[in-house]
Order: structure tokens, then sequence, then C-alpha cells
């Protein structure tokens, strides 16, 4: 319908399209080809400009198509020069800084370097890990110090931050006069470009004006840079992949999973199984060590590998790569690989950061084996040893104390008679950032290492003392115990009352089928180390207890075979207290051991998993608490595992929203008993942006010991080494107005607080 005839020009008003509708603002013609906007300079007047012409929603009412390309220009033009002031304020700050590195002078106004103290309240100021922070900030450094010409592109729009750092990164192994040079070959022509492209400039011209800097830039990321990065993908499954191998050493080793693959496929085992996924089998076979015979003889796998299946249309979108490597291709660009998903996921978030303490080399063969020496040091006579359950008939089981013989009272150290908590995790003998005569060094350098505290000496088990804390039915072999996956897996989805998601430190949230694979799994290996974690209706932890001594009983119905291979794991089951409480009444009106938290078999409630052969029972007449006020939940209780083993678990209150300091040690080194507790609250790092697990973490006082603070979980919290150096640096203060919550204030007097772990269950 057009216009309508009006009371007085004949016209009346156009109605537009509908509700919503706004007239077109006349200054959308400048973002026309040749328009006034298309020309200028990033600026507050073109955004101006552009929140105007945008209207309700960014609709951009009565655009044309050439109007709206021209906007995505200018607004991306925008991104750039935001990027660039938001690394102007970092070199700010760093020049107020002024702490240069040990040895090192200035660039021009910019010291070479800053302090620690200053990278991690830029961390907090910017909600990204420690390690981006720094990152971040050398290229601020980078693009006025050495590339003053990249960096002029970046705040003019011609470069996306991504770009600039590729181009950062393509020249870092030259010096700084070949550097300049490389620069300014490739400055006119670098408009326009995309990322592979530009990529791909910057590595010739490093090549042209230095031949040697690409036999050096392969030989430094093979020396210096090799790893393994173990994440998670967005569909929940998971990538393990090698960056910067030797390529001849590579190449062999993909000859090897070639080859295994076409064994797999030569014993027709595997019908319909695509060519990649026998690779994926062959490779993970490989490196799990199952022989191509197990697997042939195991036939089609469960995990997942077989026929094709086409999936979701989201599934069958062009792949995201884009065609050339450019991670703007990937996500929206902001401020490089920050945002990318790249650097900000740093370190930690990839699983290596995370797995590997400050100062320690992760191919160190002795790195777990400080891990386990604390348990192994542990008396027999403390009942806690894992019992030969292969020939046991349930003696060692002493009725109502689950194994220890004693009364859990005393200072909680690991002797006879203690049957706290107890992770592996030993002392680790260092004096911490509130001792007295402490010092250490602050400072950062350029290629993102820090200066860290000497690793303790490397310290290896005995092959013939098993792990006390282990509750599976056979020691170890191996006189060097393998890493150990941290898991965290609800016992209501292990038993079949509800289908509740897990997680994996490093890795991230498991489905509740992964859940139940995964503790499949961890069962089976005879290194893996078990716990139970009692949360509140908020996820906070308020009670745990480690599996202690175990006997042989019946599978019980429906349990599903052994699996193929085994997952060596740090087994976190968590359990809310309503729980514990319903089958805790249920035992004390029955007088029996009451239903043993498992659905029977065939009749899991509507939409719940089948049972899994898992069970959680009071272990006879129920018990009271071990102390008086202590929830009903607390004492003994039974776990059954798949293969009929059932262990003993003793749940004891964490010190989380109070503390009746019952861990309490009178010493500045705190008893294993509270450092593991501890860890268990705040699972992490209490940094707020820092991700390093709270077992390879320091045990550190809010209150410093020397000032009187307590060694309790009240005054206590996991920090990493880096942020427990932070935190003792001028400015700095760490105050928990209650047990489980840190409160850091920064030099700026800007506040974060960082509370207790919100566990699954």
């Amino acid at each position: 319908m057009g216009q309508q005839p009006g009371d007085e020009d004949g016209t009346g008003e156009d109605p537009g399209p509908g509700p919503g509708w706004a007239r077109r603002d006349p200054r959308l013609a400048g973002f026309a080809p040749g328009g006034e906007w298309v020309s200028r300079a990033p600026s507050a007047a073109l955004a101006a400009v552009l929140e105007g012409v945008s209207g309700a929603g960014w609709r951009f009412p009565g655009a044309s198509h050439e109007e709206l390309m021209g906007a995505a220009r200018a607004v991306q033009a925008l991104e750039s020069w935001v990027c660039a002031a938001k690394l102007g304020i970092l070199r700010a700050l760093i020049r107020e800084d002024d702490e240069p590195l040990p040895g090192g002078g200035y660039h021009g106004d910019l010291p070479d370097g800053w302090s620690r103290s200053l990278t991690h309240e830029v961390s907090l100021a910017l909600a990204m890990p420690a390690v981006s922070a720094e990152k971040l900030m050398w290229s601020a450094w980078d693009l006025q110090a050495l590339l003053p010409g990249i960096g002029a592109l970046l705040e003019d729009g011609t470069l996306t931050h991504p770009k600039a750092r590729a181009v950062d990164d393509a020249l870092g192994l030259l010096a700084d006069k070949d550097r300049a040079a490389a620069e300014a070959m490739i400055l006119p022509d670098l408009a326009g470009k995309t990322y592979g492209q530009v990529e791909k400039m910057a590595a010739q011209a490093a090549i042209t004006v230095d031949p040697g800097s690409a036999e050096r830039g392969r030989e430094h990321a093979e020396r210096t840079k090799a790893c393994v990065v173990f994440r998670r993908g967005r569909s929940g499954t998971a990538s393990l992949s090698g960056h910067d191998l030797p390529s001849a050493e590579t190449l062999a080793a993909q000859a090897h999973v070639c080859a295994r693959a076409e064994q797999y496929k030569d014993s027709g085992a595997f019908p319909e199984v695509l060519t990649d996924q026998l690779r994926a089998m062959a490779y993970l076979d490989l490196i799990n060590n199952i022989s191509a015979e197990d697997r042939i003889a195991a036939g089609q796998p469960g995990s997942g590998l077989g026929a094709p299946d086409y999936g979701t249309p989201a599934d069958r979108r062009p792949d995201e790569s884009g065609g050339d490597g450019d991670p703007e291709d990937l996500r929206p660009n902001d401020l490089g690989l920050d945002d990318l998903g790249l650097d900000d996921l740093g370190l930690d978030d990839l699983g290596l950061d995370d797995l590997v303490p400050d100062g320690q080399d992760a191919n160190d063969p002795n790195m777990d084996a400080q891990s386990t020496e604390a348990r192994n040091a542990e008396d027999d006579e403390g009942g806690s040893r894992v019992c030969p359950c292969g020939e046991c008939d349930g003696s060692c089981w002493p009725a109502g104390d689950g194994g220890d013989g004693g009364d859990g009272g005393g200072d909680g150290g690991g002797g006879p008679g203690y049957d706290g908590p107890d992770d592996g995790g030993p002392d680790d003998g260092e004096r911490g950032d509130d001792e007295p005569g402490t010092s250490y060094d602050e400072h950062t350098n350029h290629a993102g290492g820090r200066a860290a505290a000497p690793p303790p000496p490397p310290q290896t088990p005995s092959p013939s003392s098993p792990s006390p804390s282990s509750p599976w039915s056979a020691s170890p072999t191996s006189p060097t115990p393998p890493k150990l996956t941290d898991l965290v897996v609800p016992l209501a989805t292990l038993l079949g009352l509800a289908r509740r998601p897990g997680e994996s430190h490093g890795f991230g949230p498991l489905d509740p089928a992964l859940c139940a694979s995964l503790a499949a799994l961890a069962a089976a290996s005879p290194h893996t180390t078990a716990c139970v974690t009692v949360t509140d209706e908020n996820g906070y932890a308020i009670g745990h207890g480690c599996l202690r001594s175990g006997r042989r009983t019946a599978p019980l119905p429906g349990a599903p075979a052994p699996p193929l291979t085994a997952l060596p794991s740090r087994l976190n089951l968590t359990i809310t207290a309503a729980r514990l409480t319903e089958l805790t009444e249920s035992a004390r009106q029955t007088g029996q051991p009451g239903p043993p938290g498992v659905a029977p078999p065939g009749v899991a409630p509507p939409g719940i998993a089948p049972p899994t052969g898992w069970a959680l029972a009071r272990p006879g007449a129920p018990q009271q608490p071990g102390q008086p006020g202590d929830p009903d939940w607390c004492g003994t209780w039974a776990l059954t595992l798949p293969s009929g083993l059932q262990y003993a678990v003793r749940l004891e209150p964490v010190p989380t929203h109070d503390c009746d300091h019952r861990r309490e040690s009178k010493a500045y080194e705190p008893n294993d008993a509270l450092r593991h507790l501890v860890q268990i609250r705040d699972y992490e790092c209490t940094f707020p942006t820092c991700s390093r697990h709270a077992r390879e973490s320091d045990f550190e006082h809010a209150i410093p010991y020397h000032k009187g603070g307590r060694t309790c979980g009240c005054n206590a919290g996991a920090r990493s080494r880096q942020c427990h150096q932070v935190k003792q640096t001028k400015g700095w203060k760490l105050t928990q107005p209650k047990p489980g919550w840190h409160q850091w204030q920064t030099p700026s007097g800007l506040v974060y607080l960082q509370g207790p772990k919100r566990y699954p269950a």
C-alpha cells in the first residue's frame, strides 16, 4: 500500500514497514563509496556518527547495501583504533611502573620490562590470565619500541591486532636493525591483506633480511616450544596434539600411526569406519599401549568411532579456519589471540600450565612422584594402606572406624591413627611469602618466562610400597607412577539417581555419560586415588573424606564389563549433603544399612541412566557424627565399585563458611589433612584470574604466620607461586572475610573477591 491522501497536500505520512520503523539518517550517505566517512581515520567522531545512524538494535534503517559495507569497514577500523588506545594505556602503565628487567635499559621512554605486580594488576583489571596479560603488554611494548610502523597501521585501522601480532611474532628473532628493515619492506603492502597473507609476507621479509632466521626459528621452536596440547572441543570431544615437534621424528610417528590404521583396516574388524577414524584409533592405541591384536579382538570400539554420521546442519558448516588459517575467521576480532580463544586460554586452560608447577619441567619423570611420596611414607601400623583385596575375607575392615584403628584425633598428621583427608601432596619444604627473610624476584622477562624459586628435590617412591590412598585392587607396578588426571564426577550420576555433569581440570565440563565412562576407566587403574566431597546447595565443599581400606564383595547387578584401557586419575566423587541426609535418615528409621544409594536394575527413574555398578551406603548400623555438632552425614560410609571392591570413606567437615579449627596446626607448615582440605575447598589458586590447580599451588597464610596468623583453614588459601609472590609485593593486601572467601586489594585500590570452588554434584 502506498501513501494515502492527506488533508492538506494530498499525501499522508509514510507509515513505514511496521513497529520499530525509523526514518533513514541522511548521514548514511557518508558510508557509501566516495562518502566523507569512508576515508576518515577512526576517531570518537566516527564512533558517534555510527551510533547515530545505526538506530535501535543496530538495524541501520534505510541503509543501502553499499552503505552497510562501508559501515562494517568503519567499525573494524574503530576496533583497531580502540585496541591501539588500550595498548597505549598499557604502555603508560609500564612507564609509570618504571622497573626494567635486571640488566635491561630503555627503548626510548619505555623501560625494558616491568614488575610482576603490574602484570597481575592488569590481569585482574582486564579479566584475563596473567600469562595473557603479559603477552598483551609485550605486544604493546613491541609496537612502539620495535615496530612503530606496524603500531601506526593498527591505530589508523589498516591492521587488526591479530595481524599486527602476526608480524611481531614473525620478526621476533631478528636483531633490532633487521627487524626495522623487514618492517619497512612490507609496510606499503599490508593494507587489505588477510591474516594468512600478512603472516606469510612477514615470514618472507624475515628470511630476506636474514636468511638464517628461518633455520634459527625452527631450531628455537623445537628446542623451547615443543609441547603436547590437550584441550576440550566445543562439542565436548577432546583434542590431543603435538606442536613445534622435531620434523623427522614427527614424520616417523605419523608413519607408525598410518601403518597401525592400515592393520585395522585389513583386519575387517571395523566395518564402515572411516580411514581418518582408524588413524585416530591407532593414534590413541599407540599412546595407551594397546596392542593391535587386543584392539582387533575387542572389535568395534564403544567410544563413538564408527560409521559416518552426517550430524546436524551446524556440523555441516564450512571449515571454521576459513581455508587460510586466519584466526579472525574463527571469532570476532578484538584484541588478538587473547580474544580468539588462543591467548586467553594460555597454558592454564590448555592443560599445560595447570599440570606443571612453576619452575618444574613437564618432562621430569619425578614430577608426579612428589605427589605420591607422602602417601608412600605412611606407616603400615596405621591401617591406612590398601589391603591385598584379592585374598581379603573382610577382616581387614574394622567395623565402624574406616580402617584406621584410631579416633581421628590428634594433630591430623599422617601417622598411625590418622584417618583424615590425604591427597598425597607432600609439604614442599619451601618457605612461604609471609615468613621473614624471604625475598623473590618480581620481574618478568620478554620471553614470557618467569623467575621462580627452585623446585623441591625430586623424590622417587619405592616401587614396592603401594599408595595408601589408592583404593584399587593392585599396587602399581611401574617405579614412576603416571601423571594423574583430575576428575570430578557426581555420585548421583554413577548411582543412577540423576544425570549430573562433571568436570576435569584442564579439560572442562563432562556430560553425564562421559562421567560414567571416565569413572569406569579410573576405577580400572591401580594408580587411581579417590575421595568423596560433600557439597551444600550452592556447590561449595562442606565435607570430605578419602577412600581407605577395602574388601572384596560380589559385583552389583548390571555392572559393566571392565574397560580395555585405564585412566590413572585423582577421582573426586561429589554428592550433596541433602542426598546424604536422606540416606542417613532412611538408615536410622530402618536400622539397616539401608538404601545403597543406587536405583535397582531396570527400574531407574524415567530419563535417568541405569546404574553403573557403583553404590554408597552406611556400613552397618547408622553411626553418630565424629564430633559434637557435626552434621548427620559425618562419619564412615561404604562405597562399592563396579568391580565389587568396597571401600570405607570417613567424612568430616571442610572449613567453608565457618571453621572449628579442628585441623589447625600450631606450626608454620600445615599437616597433610589441613593442606588437603584447603585444596579441596579452593580447588584452584585463589587469585581471581589464575586457574592453576590448588594441588600445585602453595599453602599460604592470609595473615602472615609471623604476625600471628593461624595455620588453619580460616586463614589459609591456595596460591600459585607467582600469585604468592605478587601478594607480598608493595601495595597488595589479601584478607579472608570468612573461611573460603579471599579478598584481594590491588595497589590501585580495586577490590576483587574470590569464593570457594562450586562443584557439580
